[in-house]
């Protein structure tokens, strides 16, 4: 099984019609081959955030919410208990560092932390993960087994 560190871009652009992306529909299929994604203990605040503001902007219905909370239960997704831990020390680092935003940074502080790859869909965040050597090279649809 390859674990992983997965990012809110990545996981809402599941949801988004007008966001779809190849990358992220490749991370998903290999999610669902076995592999295991971690996450820092924002990741479900992030997604249901951007899921609600997606809802009342009309971009997205009520029930496109509630199935892709299910979906994405559904799917083999860790949280990591110590992400609050390390806001205040690494987690600010790395923000400071490469000029991440605070959530940003801990997905990065994360994936180095565990030494995992992260899979992010973020410019910025993948610039700086790509620093780090911990950037996740997206692997093709064709190179997933079914």
């Amino acid at each position: 099984m390859s674990r992983f560190v997965l990012d809110c871009s990545v996981g809402i652009s599941w949801f988004m019609p007008d966001e779809t992306n190849d990358d992220a529909e490749a991370i998903l299929a290999f999610l669902g081959e076995g592999s295991e994604a971690i996450v820092p203990s924002i990741f479900w605040l992030e997604i249901v955030n951007v899921l609600l503001v997606a809802e009342r902007r009309n971009r997205i219905g009520e029930e496109d919410v509630t199935e892709a909370l299910a979906m994405l239960s559904a799917l083999r997704i860790l949280v990591d208990a110590n992400t609050v831990q390390q806001s205040t020390g690494a987690t600010l680092e790395l923000a400071r560092q490469y000029r991440l935003a605070a959530y940003d940074a801990a997905y990065l502080e994360l994936a180095l932390r565990e030494e995992l790859p992260l899979a992010t869909i973020d410019n910025r965040l993948a610039e700086a993960a790509r620093d780090c050597g911990v950037f996740m090279e997206i692997p093709t649809l064709g190179d997933i087994e079914f």
